[in-house]
């Protein structure tokens, strides 16, 4: 057995020359770009954002103005301005690199403002604003004046989006489930309904963010109540409907006419492949999943979604991918086959397909394949990460196998391994990233024996139950030896005992395709087109854990670099976290705000980068000098972080509620991300605030006035509730406003009053 006792190294031992290389380069890369003019911007690109400047990354300046929550920030295309937007209704354009404020103006919205764009090729001059109060404003900077008021939205307005092809022309995003497109120089000065999502998905549906496409200006991504993403071709919408109004029919309808609102292949949906089966069980836990932030790569090429109650997900534009569906047909045609999830554009699904003798090889018993070897440094990045394995550092050794993965993608041990230590950790959404890896393990070994075994274990875990007992019987078929084992017993106990005890509740899951998920009530009701474009909808490339991204409905996620060569996001515990792109490691957590970190836009060329959250403040980081203190709001303790995130997520609604006040919940620190079960034991004991600065609440573990006040809130009034204390005590009552930021119909509460708090000796 292997000792346990020292830290394991996380990052892959450098070649010897390496860095003696890396100095030679960029000294040669100086040297052409003052001699060589058009070497300036690939110098810029590739120097942009390195790894010694994340490492180096800290705060440089807080830009003080505001008076309320700072919820949106926004870069002009120079990098030379910075505007945001505040829960005091104003925006401040910012000269950030001198750390000055250059204007200060009331928007006119009687609400939070929660998105700012500067209009393309106006000079920096128009400001566009989108706020609570459902309206959309545009700005005058020069003269200071509001120049146009929109009030066609019905419920918040929450992203504006810009496009620099059409320098006019503006898209928003708001609550009442519509996409509307304004255009400056119509003299009507009112906007158009360019997508209705409550023609799709009933009236309660809700768009939270759109973005378009960088390169090419006719895609509009949109980010919506569920787990679906939609990506629109703009210029096939427009056609359409100019079609509809000149074809001489168009006013005529028989009974059974019926017009789409959309034409045929002018959406397509993306989705993380485990999220629509696990929409049962995240209802009744109260977890709710909607796309808060949606961004594409700088190429156009990727569409990066930050998940609200999931994780962060990256999809790929060009190499598609289709979820892994699981088919049982009642008759068998032709033997199962395991790809790897690839598809073309053409709608034809791939991936994994368990016919009754699927996974069979043609003839006799599995034997090994030969393996090609690791090169000796991949060598040893394997053997670090099965010592992290053997130690139970599950996280360590899934980025030890990633960067192995990245440079030896074709080896299938590699992949089984990073499997085992994914089904270990247990974190949402591992068990399908075991799977995914488990199929791309026996699609490059398919005698890998472990990997058959995993893969009828994920299935058992994600519930595809019947599944993972056939899945179980081919693996006993493959290797005989293997089929009294006492692991292969124990899961065709559990396999057999869930056939045996399924809910009156649980879903079937043996049908010919996804799961369907139909709402019963008229409002919710989910169209046949909806049906189709989910059921087509394509699969994540990577998947980016750690933060946690369940109290507010406006949390970004960025790329950051030229190269798009890390990620970023904000988080409900005060942090924003750094991710490399195509390992999805986790290489830095800085503390960014007292309680949330909502916003994070990068610099355009520098390696600069502006957050916001609760606090009043903008916050600048960039890379410090090496002779600078140490930096006291790196977070050193990354894996703690992402665990205590984890359990965040899958907390009690009142238990994330009182840790966003500040409180801690000594009973919830010490669970696992399952959490107990048992509520006495859950409910655990609150303790005072440990940063917040409002005052302490004397609260035991058992408090049934306070809480039942509380309980009441979330109830009426959406699932998701933030709750602020400002004034307690033994003499006063228990002041604290309760924000709803996104569920439902709810609206904003003011001067909620709840029973006194009497302190508890």
């Amino acid at each position: 057995m292997l000792g346990c006792t020292a830290a394991l190294p996380t990052a892959s031992p450098r070649l010897p020359h390496c860095k003696k290389m890396a100095k030679a380069n960029i000294t040669r890369d100086i040297i052409h770009r003052q001699i060589k003019e058009r070497g300036a911007l690939g110098f810029e690109r590739h120097y942009h954002v390195t790894d010694p400047f994340i490492r180096r990354l800290g705060l440089e300046a807080e830009l003080q103005g505001h008076s309320g929550c700072v919820n949106c920030l926004e870069w002009n295309e120079k990098g030379d301005l910075l505007a945001s937007g505040s829960d005091d209704q104003h925006t401040i354009v910012w000269d950030p690199l001198h750390h000055k404020k250059l204007l200060s103006m009331h928007t006119g919205h009687t609400a939070n403002i929660f998105s700012v764009k500067f209009l393309p090729h106006s000079g920096d001059r128009i400001l566009i604003t989108g706020a609570a109060d459902s309206k959309v404003h545009v700005h005058d900077l020069t003269v200071k004046e509001t120049v146009h008021m929109f009030g066609d939205h019905t419920n918040r307005v929450k992203r504006i989006a810009t496009a620099p092809m059409w320098p006019n022309t503006f898209w928003s995003a708001a609550e009442d489930g519509l996409i509307r497109q304004y255009d400056l120089r119509e003299s009507s000065k009112r906007s158009e309904v360019l997508i209705d999502l409550t023609e799709y998905c009933g009236q309660l549906v809700e768009a939270k963010c759109l973005t378009v496409n960088p390169q090419d200006n006719n895609y509009l991504a949109v980010g919506a109540s569920g787990p679906f993403v939609r990506l629109y071709d703009i210029r096939m919408i427009h056609n359409h409907r100019k079609s509809m109004k000149q074809s001489p029919s168009a006013g005529v309808h028989t009974f059974c006419d019926r017009q789409k609102p959309l034409p045929d292949g002018a959406a397509q949906y993306y989705v993380a492949g485990h999220l629509p089966v696990k929409l049962p069980d995240y209802n009744n836990r109260l977890r709710v999943l909607v796309a808060t932030y949606v961004t594409f790569s700088p190429d156009g090429t990727e569409l990066l979604v930050n998940m609200g109650g999931e994780q962060v997900y990256l999809f790929d534009l060009t190499y598609k991918q289709r979820p892994y569906t699981f088919l049982l047909p009642k008759k068998c045609h032709t033997s199962g086959e395991v790809q790897n999830g690839k598809t073309s554009t053409n709608g034809v699904s791939n991936g994994i397909h368990l016919h009754s003798n699927g996974f069979r090889l043609a003839e006799g018993r599995a034997h090994s394949s030969p393996q090609v070897e690791l090169p000796p440094y991949l060598e040893r990045i394997k053997q670090q990460a099965n010592e992290a394995f053997a130690c139970q550092l599950w996280t360590q050794a899934i980025q030890l196998y990633s960067k192995a993965v990245q440079k030896a993608p074709n080896n299938a041990m590699l992949y089984g391994n990073r499997a085992a230590a994914y089904m270990k950790r247990k974190w949402d959404g591992d068990h399908y990233d075991a799977l995914r890896d488990c199929l791309k393990a026996i699609s490059l070994n398919p005698c890998h024996l472990k990997a058959h075994f995993r893969l009828a274990r994920c299935l058992f875990e994600l519930k595809y139950v019947a599944e993972a007992l056939e899945c179980l019987d081919d693996f006993k078929g493959k290797f005989p030896e293997q089929a009294h084992s006492s692991a292969c017993d124990a899961l065709d106990r559990d396999i057999n005992a869930a056939l045996f005890s399924k809910s009156d509740n649980a879903e079937d899951k043996k049908g010919g395709g996804p799961i369907r998920l139909r709402a019963t009530g008229r409002k919710d009701s989910i169209s046949e087109d909806e049906m189709v474009l989910r059921e087509r909808s394509y699969d994540y490339k990577f998947r980016y854990c750690g933060h946690c991204n369940t109290t507010t409905d406006i949390k970004e996620a960025n790329f950051f670099g030229s190269n798009a060569q890390y990620i970023v996001s904000g988080s409900d515990d005060g942090s924003f976290f750094i991710w490399e792109k195509e390992t999805t490691n986790l290489v830095r957590v800085l503390q960014g705000d007292e309680s949330i970190v909502n916003c994070l836009q990068p610099h355009p060329s520098y390696c600069f980068l502006a957050t916001s959250g609760i606090d009043p403040v903008v916050r600048l980081w960039n890379p410090r000098p090496e002779s600078e203190t140490l930096n006291g709001r790196v977070v050193l303790d990354m894996e703690g972080a992402s665990q205590a995130n984890q359990r965040r997520m899958n907390a009690d609604p009142l238990e994330v509620m009182l840790l966003n006040m500040g409180y801690r919940i000594t009973g919830l620190s010490s669970a696992g991300a399952a959490g107990s079960d048992d509520e006495d034991s859950s409910e655990g004991q609150v303790a005072v605030p440990h940063h917040r600065t409002h005052g302490h609440l004397h609260l035991g573990r058992r408090h049934p006035r306070l809480r039942g006040a509380l309980l009441r809130v979330r109830r009426q009034h959406g699932i998701w509730e933030t709750c602020e204390v400002l004034e307690a005590g033994s003499q006063q009552g228990l002041c604290h406003r309760c924000q709803r930021v996104g569920h439902g119909r709810a609206r904003r509460l003011r001067g909620v009053q709840a029973p006194h708090a009497q302190p508890l000796l």
